[in-house]
């Protein structure tokens, strides 16, 4: 039986009057090059779009609140589907994200996050992000190395890929500021968090840079996938 991953959609205006729900490409091209399934986890919320830095401590505290029962049993329905879960970058964020990712982390269900996706899992159990310091060297969409990190030995993470440095990309303009209970696994080599984790559930792992760009050409990159997918294989 092959290990189904929830892929949770984010929100997209399309004009004043439509919005659509998406899920990148890249990210479900990954895991079913790694013999997953692939399914999109959509919401029956509506979307509440995290614009800023200032009011992400007031979703997190009002979170339990912006949804209704039955939207949040639809969404716990098409979690229970799947073996895992994957939180996507992007260029904004839905609340339900965050509510996914405290889900996840209260009922130990593994979970990646990406880029955004890692802001949410973070926001989710009570940390926050800032703005990076020098944007122009963080935000490279069009590079695929930008950077190298620095992964602790120690880490959960460090099994995933078995280095101590890899080279990564970078697009992103906000960073890690507080991670509550979880551990740092990696630094870039600015000093930014780049990798976050709690070792003490199945997989709640987080990072900044975008493995689904590289999987192709570079091992390392498609080995998180495939420890990943491991993972969320063991119940299965």
């Amino acid at each position: 039986m092959k290990v189904i991953i929830g892929l949770v959609a984010k929100h997209k205006e399309i004009d004043k009057k439509r919005t659509f729900v998406y899920i990148p490409d890249e990210i479900k091209n990954a895991l079913y090059k790694n013999n997953a399934i692939a399914i999109g986890i959509v919401p029956s919320m509506k979307n509440i779009i995290i614009v800023d830095q200032a009011n992400q401590v007031d979703i997190y505290n009002n979170l339990e609140n912006l949804f209704t029962q039955q939207e949040k049993q639809n969404m716990i329905a098409q979690i229970n589907l799947c073996d895992g879960i994957i939180l996507s970058g992007g260029s904004s964020s839905d609340a339900y994200e965050m509510w996914v990712a405290k889900y996840c982390y209260n009922n130990d269900i593994p979970i990646l996050g990406i880029c955004a996706g890692h802001s949410n899992m973070i926001r989710g159990i009570g940390g926050k992000s800032k703005k990076v310091a020098n944007p122009e060297i963080h935000n490279q969409p069009d590079v695929d190395y930008v950077h190298s990190i620095k992964i602790d030995k120690s880490s959960n993470f460090y099994n995933f890929v078995n280095v101590e440095n890899m080279k990564v990309n970078s697009r992103h303009k906000n960073t890690i500021d507080t991670i509550n209970n979880l551990t740092v696994a990696a630094y870039d080599v600015y000093g930014n968090i780049e990798v976050t984790e709690d070792k003490t559930k199945r997989c709640f792992l987080g990072m900044r840079f975008h493995p689904e760009s590289l999987y192709l050409k570079d091992k390392l990159h498609n080995q998180i996938f495939k420890k990943f997918i491991d993972i969320c294989k063991k119940d299965t």
